[in-house]
Order: structure tokens, then sequence, then C-alpha cells
């Protein structure tokens, strides 16, 4: 098969209601998007990702309301989020009505739903009448891919196309909430708004959910490794990992700090003004960068806990996960 990069909404549409499977731009990362309603397209999102059935998609929408169409009950809480957040990189984890398949959310009676905050995307998705469902455009358990050139180097020849919306501007997945019976906010997976942003509107602490069984993730993101390199990575104090696993093909992930005073080979400063919104938009980035360089291991240092660092720590965590 091959597979093309383009600018044609009206391709992309056309190929999506033939059952196809299209590599799309959202703001957080690029990805793979089938009718979510037909299970026949669905399964070649598994087929080209190599992607496990247990993990649930996300399923995209142009708007909040479209979005209502696909759950049994909203509670209030979830309206006053989705009015703030949406479009954005908030998904919401609901009472599926029976129009979504099973093989979207791995049997669940709950269905992940988002508004993505691209133009492209939305363009796209206001001119299907079916929501489409979506994981990160890559190889399963690959770096997810922030641009279209990206997706091209893990899904050539198995996807015929692929829709151009530019860098992404979030650069880390949506954040994942669902609901208790007393409509609290549980958070899934940590991402593009922060648990302070939530708080804020919400008035009080969001609850983290803990997985039990990584091999039953409840949504998706929730496996215990992911978004890995080829390349052996390890998260913590520079000095000390570069005492451990010093090399002369080293290459190292941080904020702001250099580290001049180590030997080590590349660098990756992602933000030298300490801005983890930059930092978020580049790591996936630097991340495939580093695979490319060829080197021996990646040390990232942990960034601060905080806002979308907690994000970026949860992807090196489990980054680091498949080398330990």
């Amino acid at each position: 098969m091959r597979t093309i990069i383009g600018t044609n909404i009206e391709l992309a549409c056309e190929l999506l209601i033939r059952g196809e499977a299209v590599a799309i731009p959202t703001e957080t990362v690029y990805g793979l998007a089938a009718n979510a309603c037909n299970p026949d397209a669905v399964i070649k999102i598994f087929e080209a990702k190599n992607r496990p059935h247990f993990n649930p998609l996300i399923v995209h929408t142009h708007s909040w309301e479209s979005a209502l169409n696909y759950t049994l009950e909203v509670p209030e809480i979830a309206h006053r989020l989705a009015a703030i957040f949406s479009p954005g990189p908030l998904t919401f984890l609901l009472p599926k009505k029976n129009n979504i398949p099973d093989l979207v959310t791995a049997g669940s009676d709950l269905v992940a739903l988002r508004i993505p905050n691209h133009p492209i995307t939305l363009a796209l998705l206001k001119q299907l009448d079916f929501p489409l469902a979506a994981p990160s455009a890559n190889q399963f358990g690959y770096i997810s891919p922030t641009t279209a050139a990206h997706v091209m180097q893990s899904l050539e020849g198995k996807i015929s196309y692929i829709l151009d919306g530019g860098t992404t501007t979030v650069g880390l997945e949506s954040t994942i909430i669902g609901f208790d019976e007393q409509e609290n906010v549980i958070v899934h997976r940590v991402g593009g708004v922060t648990i302070e942003d939530i708080e804020k509107v919400i008035g009080k602490k969001v609850l983290m959910t803990e997985t039990k069984d990584h091999n039953k993730p409840q949504t998706s993101g929730q496996l215990k490794s992911h978004y890995a390199p080829n390349t052996p990575l390890y998260i913590g104090d520079i000095e000390h990992l570069y005492a451990t696993h010093r090399s002369s093909k080293t290459a190292l992930i941080s904020l702001s700090e250099t580290y001049h005073e180590l030997d080590i080979a590349h660098r990756f400063i992602l933000s030298p003004n300490n801005d983890l919104n930059e930092a978020a938009q580049k790591l996936f980035a630097a991340l495939r960068q580093i695979d490319e360089l060829e080197v021996d291991v990646i040390i990232a240092e942990r960034f601060p806990n905080q806002g979308l660092g907690i994000a970026i720590n949860d992807r090196l965590k489990r980054a680091q996960a498949i080398y330990k």
C-alpha cells in the first residue's frame, strides 16, 4: 500500500466513509482514525498499529452536543468541564450507548469521548455523520507522533493517507477523566489539561485512579510500558544516572539545566526558559530524534511535579518501564 501525506480534507473524508483508517492531526498528537461505529473499520486501526484489542480507543466528535449522542448519561460536573475545556485535550469517560461497538471500548460499558482542538480535524469531523475512534498514529508502544513525518516513519505502507496539520501544539496526549457516583472527578491519565486547572473549576481535589491490572486498562494510556523509544531510557538524578550508565554515546533530556560538567554527547534541553508547556510540546520529537542518533542510553531528569510536568514525568516513567 502506498502512503501519501496531504492536506485534502475531502479525500480523507472519502476514505473514512469507505471504512479506511486515516491519520489525522490533533492539538495533542496525531491520531489513526476510523469510523467508530463500524467494527470493520476500527479493526484496521488495531491491525495497522499492531495494537492489542484489550486496549480501549478514544472517540472523537466535532462538538460536545455531538458527543452526547454516544453516552447514556453525563454528570453535571462533566458539562461544566466540557464548557471550559472542549474543544481541547480533555477526554471524558462516560457510560456508552450501544451505537459504540464493544471493540472500541475493549468490552467496557464506558466510552472515552473527546472534541479535538484542531481546525483541520474539526472541519473533517463536521463533514462526517459518524465519530472517529483514534489512538495515536504510531506502532503500538512507540513514541507518539507530533508531525505527519513521524506518522510516515511508523505507518508507511500500512495506511493510505496522512492528513497533514503541521506540528502539534500540545505534544502530549489528552487528560482522561471519569466520575464516581458522588460526581468526584477521577483522573485516569494525566495529559494536556493539568490537574490544577481541573481542580480550579470543580473547587476540590481530583481522585487519581490506580491501574491494578495493566493487561485490562480502563482506558487508553494506562499500560505500564508505553511511549517508549528503542534506546534504553532512565529517569532520576542526572549525575547518578551518568555514573551508573556512563557511555560515550549518551543522550540527555532536561528541562533547562545543561549539565555541562558532564561529558554527554547529546543534550536535549526542552525549555531554556523553564516553560513546561514548551517542554511537553518538544518531548516526543526529542525522543524520536535521539533514536535516530543511535546512542547507547538516554538519561532524563524528573521534571517539576506540577502543571504539564506531571504528564511529562508520566510519559518518561512509562517509556522507562520496558527497560527496568
